[in-house]
């Protein structure tokens, strides 16, 4: 009863599907917010798919990125009804694990989407866009940009949170791979030594933490002429950071998602290329996989020669370089957010 009566009186930014315990097949989405574009799409595909599936699907988030409190409460909540199936993009990829294992052992499904746990294997399966590759494509497309160029460039690397989840790590040091630069500790972000990196700072991925960290990190060098960022609304943030100063118009934006504004963004020139994602379709196949869970105990599989169910991702930019694939914003705007 406290758990409860404290989750009710907590402003967590939490909202139900669909009120009450499930009486039947029943399926929790635990998303980082609920005001990221990218998680508003996420819901309403589990929410679609759930409704075909005959599936009552409940929705939660927390207030910010990195609310681990709220998904603690929410996955509690979930164990609580009785689901037989969690959908989580953790925010804190390392301290939901004891909470996940304790709906794993009481019989719950539990699926990461975008964001593995760490371990990857704490949750029973993760579907995700290879987030690795995602910024490896934008690192490979930004030095062949560049040309000759990159060897004297100068980055601003646009993070996520300081307590590094595995998503913001992997785009992280994709970029840097594909970019050119050896990486130190391939499991951080931070400990690199190529001159080339100005700095690294977080965002919170949302559009004010871009603009900030962008502010800080020209502050340390007003000559950054390359910027990396987590997602597009970090990316939107940094883009008006460097407009205050003269700068948007000399320096490379590229970041990750493929959301309907940020190709948008693509089209406007804001940023040169972005690696695409569909967060939809995490979402519709996750439900299909409890609903198949319920059904008779089949647990998903993961995809051939790879750790986790891997959903896609394609490299959006109308500025195509020779030997990184592509495809121009007109069909990017075709495709997103599926």
């Amino acid at each position: 009863m406290r758990k409860l009566a404290l989750l009710g009186a907590s402003a967590v930014a939490m909202t139900a599907l669909a009120g009450g315990a499930f009486a039947e097949t029943g399926a929790c989405l635990i998303t980082k917010t609920d005001t990221n574009p990218f998680f508003v799409k996420m819901k309403e595909g589990a929410q679609a798919e759930a409704e075909k599936l005959g599936i009552t699907l409940k929705s939660y988030a927390g207030k910010v990125d990195g609310d681990n409190e709220a998904q603690v409460a929410a996955i509690e909540t979930c164990i609580a009804d009785g689901a037989k199936g969690i959908l989580i993009t953790p925010s804190d990829t390392k301290a939901i694990v004891p909470t996940v294992q304790k709906a794993r052992e009481a019989g719950i499904l539990v699926i990461a989407l975008d964001t593995p746990l760490d371990p990857m294997d704490a949750a029973d399966m993760t579907f995700a866009t290879d987030n690795f590759s995602a910024g490896l494509l934008i690192g490979q497309w930004a030095k062949a940009n560049l040309g000759d160029a990159a060897a004297n460039a100068k980055i601003a690397m646009l993070d996520l949170a300081v307590s590094q989840p595995t998503v913001d790590v992997l785009r992280d040091q994709g970029f840097l791979q594909g970019f050119g630069i050896d990486l130190g500790d391939a499991n951080k972000w931070g400990d690199e030594t190529d001159a080339r990196i100005v700095g690294h700072d977080v965002t919170a991925g949302n559009e004010e933490g871009g603009r900030k960290a962008m502010e800080n990190l020209l502050a340390k060098d007003p000559d950054i002429n390359v910027v990396y960022t987590i997602n597009e609304p970090a990316a939107a943030g940094a883009y008006e950071a460097l407009k205050a100063v003269g700068k948007d118009q000399g320096t490379l934006i590229v970041s990750v998602d493929g959301g309907c504004p940020g190709v948008k963004n693509v089209e406007g020139g804001v940023i040169g290329a972005t690696s695409q994602q569909y967060p939809m379709l995490m979402a519709s196949k996750g439900i299909e996989a409890i609903a198949a869970f319920a059904k008779d105990g089949t647990k998903p599989a993961a995809t051939e020669g790879k750790t986790f169910f891997d959903t896609g991702v394609q490299l959006i930019t109308d500025k195509p370089v020779e030997g990184v694939p592509s495809i121009d914003s007109k069909a990017g705007l075709g495709i997103c957010w599926g």
